[in-house]
């Protein structure tokens, strides 16, 4: 028994040896992996939670699905989504010649169309109903041959369609800068009045006219909002297209309005306030009453009380066209 005793008591200590010889060599591993103490370890500062909602844009994408298409050797129009209140035409014959779109249904709106074959985008604004469209050859001077013709019915989803949707003449997409400055000015509550004031008050005040534009500018010339945007100079077309696009990038359903002020061959917008409805002419809130967004303007014009009375004034508009 005690031979057994005194080998039991000779294995556990030779076990408690080794494993306090293990632990004494296993100690200076443990500093070592701790890195040295002195050394510079760069830390970030936690930013604060304080966004209310993110910067978001509502940017609707014409597509051409071919569901419902009329076309001949010459022109091919995609009425697939006309209840969404757009149809696309694209010139698909030899000509080289300047080529033209009409789109007919109570008024006849004009267009420049490429001749590359590439569909573009035209607004169907003038709601239900039965539209016509007519693709021309230029033949001489400004002589046209008809090169395609079609009718088609339109019965839209609802009457802000066509008001939401990018077109020839409103021309933008979810990476235009137009679209990025908009979600900036966009109300952090989601308030679509205060979003409209805010995109009203940025675009004139810092977009001045473009006198020299407007002494050589062409039939058949089109905005570019982001160029407008960058350069910071434009016509009243130009003026009209940004805010446009910047306010349909919102969800705001806006229309791009030309037609005369007095004489003058004008463009301006009018736009949809929930609980208020389409406010025609009189388009800006002042705090006490509306008036109309007419951005040219009030930037030309520097907002002085007389240009602001004759903005204010909706019998010094007659409308003409809706884009």
């Amino acid at each position: 028994m005690k031979t057994h005793f005194y080998k039991t008591t000779a294995a556990v200590l030779a076990v408690s040896m080794l494993l306090s010889l293990t632990a004494c060599q296993s100690a200076p591993q443990e500093v070592e992996s701790q890195g040295d103490s002195s050394a510079l370890v760069e830390i970030e500062q936690e930013a604060v939670p304080k966004d209310k909602i993110p910067q978001v844009s509502y940017v609707k994408v014409p597509t051409n699905p071919g569901i419902t298409v009329y076309s001949n050797s010459s022109a091919s129009i995609d009425a697939s989504n006309a209840s969404e209140g757009y149809v696309s035409v694209k010139y698909t014959g030899s000509s080289s010649s300047r080529i033209k779109v009409q789109i007919t249904k109570n008024t006849t709106y004009t267009y420049d169309l490429n001749n590359k074959g590439n569909y573009e985008v035209f607004p169907l604004s003038e709601g239900d109903g039965s539209y016509s469209v007519k693709v021309f050859e230029n033949v001489s001077g400004n002589k046209y041959a008809q090169a395609y013709s079609t009718t088609f019915s339109v019965t839209l989803k609802n009457n802000f369609t066509p008001f939401l949707y990018p077109n020839q003449y409103v021309d933008f997409n979810a990476d235009s800068k137009a679209v990025k400055k908009a979600a900036e000015l966009a109300s952090p509550t989601g308030d679509q009045l205060e979003t409209i004031a805010n995109v009203y008050n940025f675009v004139i005040n810092n977009v001045t006219y473009d006198d020299a534009k407007a002494a050589t500018v062409s039939s058949g010339y089109l905005p570019k909002v982001d160029s407008v945007l960058s350069s910071g100079k434009g016509i009243c077309f130009d003026y009209a297209a940004l805010m446009t696009a910047m306010l349909r990038s919102q969800g705001i359903p806006t229309k791009l309005v030309v037609g005369y002020t007095g004489d003058l061959y004008h463009a301006w917008i009018n736009t949809y306030i929930p609980n208020v409805g389409w406010v025609n002419n009189m388009i800006y809130f002042d705090g006490t009453s509306w008036k109309l967004m007419d951005p040219t303007f009030a930037s030309n014009g520097k907002s002085s009380p007389e240009i602001m009375k004759y903005i204010g004034d909706g019998r010094n508009y007659r409308s003409k066209y809706t884009y």
